[in-house]
């Protein structure tokens, strides 16, 4: 009789944790915390090939990139323990879109890498 209620408890504590999963920029499913805001979008005047350059430029800055889609226009890369998805658009005649998308190795959002990198990416377009 003792054992029922524990077990129950840790039963349900596992199906929540393990529930989780959230969509990257590059279509797959990852472990994690879903309906947080994880990502940040911005918009530049240039190309997508100089927008792909600095994007390219801040995350070898920040990490290792360990793929660049050219297909999709996503770059993968981590930053210290960070997974970092970039991702390049082109909206319009010599209008880019960028969006920043950032977890952590638990699936947690992490806006604050996100934000920075958003930055550099900004600063080395100048």
């Amino acid at each position: 009789m003792n054992w029922k209620l524990p077990t129950l408890l840790t039963t349900a504590l596992l199906g929540l944790f393990l529930s989780g999963c959230a969509t990257t920029l590059d279509g797959e499913l990852k472990a994690g915390m879903p309906f947080v805001t994880d990502k940040i979008v911005s918009r530049y005047e240039r190309t997508p090939q100089a927008v792909a350059d600095a994007v390219k430029k801040s995350l070898a800055h920040n990490g290792v990139i360990t793929s660049d889609n050219a297909l999709s226009g996503v770059v993968s890369a981590r930053v210290d323990t960070r997974y970092v998805w970039v991702k390049i658009e082109k909206v319009g005649e010599n209008i880019s879109q960028v969006t920043v998308q950032v977890r952590t190795k638990w699936g947690d959002s992490d806006l604050v890498t996100a934000s920075d990198i958003d930055k550099q990416i900004a600063l080395n377009l100048k």
